[in-house]
């Protein structure tokens, strides 16, 4: 079966670094978009960041961009998310993501086919 298995979590102080990774199987993997989503206490799942089945187009929610990168290794079946300049604001549960309607669609959590276990990641202030 499909697993997607998130990496990389933990504390980090305002300013820091951390990257994520997501070690996907039972997939194709690059017949895939990639994503990742954040999740805060009380609130809804909400897109981050996604790249395409290839790697050539990646694709960031406004309060990232800049700050953050998205890449994928099909030969390892692994994507990252590499999170630079972290503010307390990006606390939060970090979900991988999969589908196969494009990398633009997968922003929204209806069209993700896959989900990983989620990652917390907690910046200090």
């Amino acid at each position: 079966q499909v697993q997607l298995v998130e990496s990389g979590g933990g504390l980090v102080q305002a300013g820091g670094s951390l990257r994520l990774s997501c070690a996907a199987s039972g997939l194709t993997f690059s017949n895939y978009a990639m994503g990742w989503f954040l999740q805060a206490p009380g609130m809804e799942r909400e897109f981050v960041a996604t790249i395409g089945g290839s790697g050539k187009t990646t694709y960031y929610s406004d309060s990232v961009k800049g700050r953050f990168t998205i890449a994928r290794d099909n030969a390892k079946n692994t994507v990252y998310l590499q999170m630079n300049s972290l503010k307390a604001e990006d606390t939060a549960v970090y979900y991988c993501a999969a589908g196969r309607t494009g990398l633009y669609a997968l922003t929204y959590p209806r069209e993700v086919e896959y989900w990983g276990q989620g990652t917390q990641v907690t910046v200090s202030s």
